[in-house]
């Protein structure tokens, strides 16, 4: 497990993590999210030796991290896909992290298959890696050492769709192996698909530490999606009952307000044939946004056209 334990990191007069306590436990995805200042990177530095607390602590399988025998072993992370010297290959680079650290070559080979980096590609020179083919790299060498531990930073940034798929499927596998898997991401669609489990920070301090459902149930209204051939006549039905109406980006009538069985009665009441009907709740992405908005250092203001003016 990752446990913090009060966990404060200060700067001078800023407090970038403040008195932080939470558990990453083995056998699922940890999703670790929060607006951009809100301490994410500093937490994982932390985690990783990087950085030291100004106060509290963190540990990995109750040791400190400047503790492990084989950090490799143990812990796997990608915090910078461009960390690598940009004058290596990639082959050189996880050869000098195999040998560092007492694994077999054999090794290197095993994880470029695995990240889907063919042999030609390792053996040029990084510089000239794209961001994808840089963040598979970093993801290889977070693997290198078969660790119990994963911590990753952004790791679909510049992935494509098979990309993402792959590294979904990749953390799900790991994590079903018993493996402890803590993952940062600002793509809240590909985490609730992904998280088991969510970590929420803002201004340092802990938001939430829930079930990524028990996340999106406990901090959202319910709401009914509709879908029907006269969707003005619908409308104006609806908000003279006093319900709020919006249109969903799927193109369909979002209802909040009057349930599903009640907005049945209604249509069928004036005659309005109803194609879709259907109970839901907000996205991750919704409720996130909605209970990290005070917690945002940084945020716009007004609505996108107002910038073009």
């Amino acid at each position: 497990m990752i446990e913090a334990t009060q966990l404060t990191k200060r700067y001078g007069d800023k407090t970038a993590v403040d008195r932080l306590s939470f558990t990453v436990r083995p056998g699922k995805v940890t999703g670790f999210l929060g607006p951009n200042g809100a301490g994410k990177s500093t937490t994982m530095r932390m985690i990783l030796g990087l950085d030291a607390p100004s106060g509290g602590r963190v540990t990995v399988g109750g040791r400190r991290y400047g503790d492990l025998a084989a950090p490799l072993r143990t812990v796997g992370s990608l915090l910078d896909a461009k960390g690598v010297h940009g004058g290596r290959t990639a082959y050189q680079h996880l050869t000098g992290l195999a040998a560092s650290n007492g694994l077999p070559r054999r090794r290197v080979d095993e994880v470029l298959e695995m990240v889907g980096l063919p042999p030609a590609t390792a053996r040029k020179r990084t510089k000239g890696f794209s961001l994808g083919m840089g963040q598979r790299l970093g993801i290889a060498a977070a693997l290198i050492g078969d660790p119990e531990v994963l911590i990753l930073d952004e790791p679909v940034n510049g992935l494509d769709t098979e990309g993402i798929r792959w590294i979904r499927d990749l953390m799900k596998s790991l994590a079903a192996d018993g493996r402890t898997v803590f993952l940062s991401s600002h793509l809240m669609s590909e985490m609730e698909l992904t998280a088991d489990h969510l970590i929420v920070i803002g201004r340092g301090r802990l938001l939430a530490d829930t079930t990524v459902r028990a996340f999106i149930e406990n901090n959202s209204r319910a709401h009914t999606l509709v879908r029907t051939p006269e969707p003005e006549k619908l409308r104006a039905l609806l908000e003279a009952k006093g319900a709020r109406v919006r249109m969903d980006p799927r193109g369909d009538w979002r209802v909040d307000g009057p349930d599903a069985r009640a907005i049945g009665d209604l249509a069928h009441e004036h005659g309005l044939a109803i194609h879709q009907l259907t109970s839901t709740h907000s996205s991750l992405e919704e409720v996130y946004t909605a209970l990290s908005q005070d917690s945002a250092e940084y945020r716009t203001t007004g609505r996108p056209e107002e910038a073009l003016r």
